[in-house]
C-alpha cells in the first residue's frame, strides 16, 4: 500500500537506495537527489558469463549472500549509520522476480526495524534519475531514451514524477540485441562493452542491415529483424567458408541500432518542442551512441546529455536519486510492497 506523507521539512535529505533487480547486488547513499556519499556495486558478471547470459536462480543466491555486506560498506563509505538516513529507496521492478524479492524484504525488514520511511522504486524510473547525478542542473521537462538489457523505452519527462511513454520496444531490448549478436559472432557475454570495442576501427557501412520500424507508430522500436538479418548473414558466410570481419561486422550492426535510436529520440525532442535529450541505461554508454545522438542533437539546437559510466549500468545511486523525489511528494510504502517483474512506466 502506498500512502502520501507532505511532512518534509529538512534542509538535507539522505537516502539510501537499494538495487537488486537483475545481476548486480548495490547500495548508496545520496543527499538531496544528487549528491552521491556512496555507490557500492557487487558484480555477478565474472558468474554469469560461463552461462553466455543471466542465470535467475543464480542471481537470487547471489543477493543474498551480498546485500548485507554491500549496504554496510556503502554506509562505512559515506562516513555514515542508519540513525543519519532518512528513508529506504528499493527497487520494486520491473525485473527478475526472485531478484527484486531479495532486495524489497531487505528494505521492508531494516524499514521496520529502523523505523524509517520506505519508498519503492520503479527501476526505469531511476535510469532516468541516473541524469541528476551527472547534471545537477536538470530539471524537467526533456526527453529521455533509456536503453538496456531489458528496457528500450522513450519517455517525456513533463516532472520527477511524471512520465508520458511515447516509444517502446516490441519485441527484443536494444541490450539484448547486443548480447545475442556478440554470442553469435563469437565475443561472449556481455554483449554491449564487447560490441562496442570490436567496432572501433570497423566500417559501419560494410553491411547494410535493416532498420526497424512498426507500423502507426513512430517512436516504437523492433530489433527482431535486425538480430535475425545479423544472424542470417554470419550463418551465410559460414556456409559458404567465408571469412568474417568482426570489426566491420559490429560497426555495422551498431550502426543500425544507432540510426534508430537517436532518429526517433530526435524526433520527439523536435517534435514535442523540448530542447534537451538524455539518455540512460547500459547502452547508453556505448561510445558510437553517445557521438551518434550529441552529433543529431546539435544539428537541431538541442542539448545532449548522459550520466557518467557507471551510473548507466545498474547501480544503488540511481535508484536513490529516484527515491528522493519520491520521498519529497510523500510517496509513502508499507510492509505490502511486493516485487513486481513487470512493473510499467507510469
Amino acid at each position: 500500500m502506498i500512502t502520501t506523507d507532505k511532512t518534509v521539512n529538512k534542509e538535507n535529505i539522505t537516502i539510501l537506495g537499494i538495487e537488486s533487480s537483475c545481476d548486480e547486488t548495490a547500495a548508496a547513499v545520496v543527499r538531496n537527489g544528487r549528491e552521491v556519499l556512496s555507490n557500492v556495486i557487487s558484480s555477478q558478471i565474472d558468474i554469469h558469463t560461463v552461462y553466455g547470459g543471466v542465470v535467475p536462480e543464480i542471481a537470487s543466491r547471489l543477493h543474498c549472500e551480498n546485500i548485507n555486506g554491500v549496504i554496510k560498506m556503502a554506509l562505512k563509505e559515506a562516513g555514515m549509520s542508519f540513525e543519519d538516513i532518512d528513508a529506504i529507496a528499493v527497487t520494486k521492478g520491473p525485473g527478475l522476480v526472485g531478484a527484486l524479492l531479495v532486495g524489497v524484504s531487505e528494505a521492508k525488514a531494516l524499514a521496520y526495524a529502523l523505523d524509517k520511511p520506505l519508498i519503492g522504486v520503479n527501476h526505469i524510473e531511476g535510469h532516468i534519475a541516473a541524469n541528476y547525478i551527472t547534471h545537477k542542473e536538470l530539471e524537467p521537462p526533456y526527453v529521455c531514451l533509456v536503453v538496456s538489457g531489458g528496457h528500450t523505452h522513450l519517455a517525456v519527462v513533463k516532472d520527477y514524477k511524471s512520465f508520458e511513454l511515447v516509444g517502446r520496444t516490441h519485441d527484443d531490448a536494444a541490450g539484448e540485441t547486443f548480447d545475442k549478436v556478440a554470442r553469435a559472432v563469437g565475443l561472449g557475454y556481455p554483449g554491449g562493452p564487447k560490441v562496442d570495442r570490436a567496432a572501433i576501427g570497423g566500417n559501419p557501412h560494410a553491411i547494410e542491415f535493416p532498420r526497424g520500424e512498426v507500423k502507426d507508430s513512430p517512436y516504437d522500436f523492433s530489433f527482431s529483424g535486425l538480430k535475425s538479418a545479423v544472424l542470417n548473414y554470419i550463418n551465410g558466410a559460414q556456409m559458404k567458408g567465408e571469412n568474417i570481419d568482426v570489426s566491420d561486422l559490429a560497426a555495422s550492426f551498431e550502426a543500425a541500432v544507432t540510426d534508430v535510436l537517436v532518429s526517433r529520440t530526435v524526433k520527439c525532442g523536435i517534435e514535442y518542442g523540448i530542447g534537451t535529450v538524455a539518455i540512460a541505461g547500459g547502452v547508453s554508454a556505448n561510445t558510437a551512441l553517445r557521438a551518434a545522438m550529441k552529433a543529431e542533437c546539435e544539428k537541431h539546437g538541442i542539448k545532449c546529455l548522459y550520466p557518467e559510466p557507471v551510473f548507466c549500468t545498474d547501480n544503488a545511486a540511481m535508484i536513490a536519486a529516484a527515491g528522493y523525489y519520491e520521498y519529497l511528494a510523500g510517496t509513502r510504502d508499507d510492509e505490502s510492497l511486493n516485487a513486481l517483474p513487470n512493473l510499467p512506466l507510469s
